[in-house]
């Protein structure tokens, strides 16, 4: 993390997202606040149900809180009309998904280029190899059908970071790769925060990943339990 570079690139306050289930109201999140600066790492652990996807998407402009704001490189998100978030989320945000969500009938090497295909960006053949070598995936005419899981998770890595995004948000972005390669890929997202210009959040049930960041928040039952300095810190 970089020392001394404390404006945040993420500033969520007070994020309540409520649903109903016939008469039942289910807090999703109860409150939940949540600061990352730029350079920073932040882990966010706690049991299936607890509410870590559901405070990724918030913070990926996937869904809006019921109550509370999010403030992502100084600009209030949840005041934004859908046309502008989604621009936003184009040009800011890289979601690494925990079910990857591969367009079947595109290869590889075209699912990664598909997010700089609506930006219209003219290296995006060249960006998109590069960032499929990266996380050490070479079979770029592969489809998804003909991948295993582990290389399925490389292509979906390579996807968020091909646009070299403010703010990645990776959702147990390791869970189908061996050690080397979490380690490798754990790499990829240290450098993405060296330069104090990126923040990564960081959802996992890996301790010994989570560790790796700067701080990690619990949650439980939608709550914030606790907020402790990481390794990194």
């Amino acid at each position: 993390m970089l020392e001394g570079n404390t404006a945040p690139l993420v500033e969520a306050r007070d994020l309540w997202r409520t649903y109903r289930r016939g008469s039942e109201t289910i807090h999703a999140l109860a409150g939940v606040s949540l600061s990352v600066r730029p350079g920073e790492m932040v882990g966010v652990v706690g049991r299936s149900g607890s509410g870590k996807t559901t405070l990724l998407n918030q913070i990926g402009c996937l869904d809006r809180p019921t109550r509370g704001t999010i403030h992502i490189a100084g600009r209030e998100v949840t005041a934004l009309g859908e046309r502008d978030l989604v621009a936003f989320r184009r040009d800011h945000i890289g979601f690494i998904f925990q079910l990857f969500y591969l367009i079947p009938t595109l290869t590889a090497l075209e699912n990664v280029e598909l997010p700089m295909v609506f930006a219209r960006d003219r290296e995006r053949r060249a960006r998109a190899e590069e960032a499929l070598c990266r996380v050490g995936m070479t079979d770029f005419g592969a489809l998804p059908r003909q991948l295993n899981g582990g290389d399925m998770q490389r292509v979906a890595i390579a996807r968020a970071l091909v646009r070299r995004p403010r703010l990645l948000l990776a959702d147990e972005p390791t869970g189908r790769l061996e050690a080397a390669a979490k380690g490798a890929i754990m790499g990829i997202f240290r450098d993405l925060t060296a330069q104090g210009l990126g923040g990564v959040v960081l959802v996992t049930h890996d301790p010994t990943l989570a560790a790796q960041s700067d701080r990690v928040l619990e949650l439980r039952d939608g709550r914030a339990a606790s907020l402790a300095e990481g390794a990194r810190a």
